[in-house]
């Protein structure tokens, strides 16, 4: 099997698809490792490193799209890479189909097996879907504390506050990985949290990990409305497993907010779970909408490619190693959580949620193999 690894072209994404430890592994299993010249500088991964783990060394993007069978990748393909598919390759990485239909028309077209990193499930668990949501969800604070200052637009509020003045009030829409991360470095700035979800057992698991550090609501239109008018930050948390996110903040309560005020819509990679979000990037990562600051950075994880890499790879690598060595037909067969990956196949939708998305036939997988 030839397993391959493009340059990240995403805006500031300077994470990479393997490590040199998954490269040795899969070389010394007899099977071939493409990565493009230069793909890992930015985690702080040298050409040299991976030659040494085994590695070809290609020198174009288009090396490694002409002839690997797997495409290994951290986001995913932008319109400059979608003529690169071809027929029969297994591209392996971040999706998000459900907010990508021009992405999803293409895999369709070309019939690319598309294996999407964030619908790989384990039970109830998304395994490659968690260690990037909590970077993402720690980074959320961040990003917002620092969208907060004044001259970043911010109505200039310190979330730990100081003896005699208020600390900044943090909402969290959603209290799953990304909400619990981004719950975690909050309470650990000083501010004043909240976490709303719609899973009492959730809640009850939260009040238990948080003691009295914390505010628990159960997630209802009012509750959220309410909650949203007078935060300093809103971190948009929401996840719905290939789907769309859901809509939880509209436009007009935007106008009920203190001008100044800050929403990190972390759900912004599956279409946001605010109205007026929408994806900007690391050169220009905010915008105002209402007088409240908006980030909607889609690969937040990007900008700690080190700790993304290979949080990521961990992750990851069980499954590529799976795919080379049984080929994906027999891969799928035997791990119910591998085939949940599949998004398209042979011309075909085969996950729900993206075909609803987008209006078109949905086919399970299990009757194409």
């Amino acid at each position: 099997m030839i397993i391959g690894c493009p340059t990240e072209i995403k805006t500031r994404e300077c994470r990479v698809g393997i490590i040199p430890a998954s490269v040795h592994e899969l070389v010394v299993a007899g099977h071939r490792v493409l990565v493009q010249a230069g793909a890992g500088v930015g985690s702080g991964i040298t050409d040299d490193d991976f030659a040494a783990a085994g590695a070809e060394i290609a020198a174009t993007a288009a090396d490694v799209w002409a002839a690997a069978d797997i495409v290994c990748k951290v986001k995913e393909p932008l319109a400059a890479e979608f003529a690169l598919m071809r027929e029969g390759q297994v591209l392996y990485t971040y999706l998000h189909l459900a907010a990508a239909a021009d992405l999803t028309k293409a895999l369709v077209e070309r019939r690319v097996t598309g294996i999407a990193y964030e619908t790989i499930q384990v039970g109830s668990t998304l395994p490659l879907l968690k260690p990037m949501s909590e970077v993402a969800g720690k980074m959320s604070v961040q990003v917002g504390a620092w969208c907060l200052e004044r001259e970043h637009g911010g109505k200039g509020i310190l979330l730990g506050g100081v003896p005699g003045v208020p600390r900044g009030k943090v909402v969290v829409i959603g209290g799953g990985v990304v909400g619990m991360n981004a719950a975690k470095v909050a309470v650990g700035m000083g501010a004043d949290v909240t976490i709303v979800d719609n899973s009492l057992e959730r809640l009850e698991y939260l009040e238990d990990v948080f003691l009295e550090r914390l505010q628990t609501l159960y997630s209802t239109k009012h509750s959220i409305a309410e909650q949203v008018r007078t935060a300093d930050l809103v971190i948009g948390a929401v996840l719905v497993a290939g789907a769309r996110a859901p809509r939880l903040v509209p436009r007009d309560l935007l106008a009920q907010m203190q001008p100044g005020s800050v929403i990190v819509d972390v759900a912004v990679d599956q279409g946001g779970c605010v109205e007026s979000s929408r994806v900007t990037t690391h050169d220009a990562p905010t915008f105002v909408v209402d007088g409240i600051v908006h980030y909607g950075v889609a690969n937040m994880p990007g900008a700690v490619p080190r700790t993304s890499t290979f949080a990521l790879n961990h992750a990851t690598f069980p499954y590529l190693k799976l795919l080379a060595r049984k080929g994906l037909a027999e891969a799928v067969r035997g791990s119910e959580s591998l085939a949940r990956g599949v998004n398209t196949f042979a011309g075909h939708v085969t996950y729900q949620a993206v075909a609803e998305a987008h209006g078109l036939p949905w086919t399970p997988l299990d009757r194409l193999l």
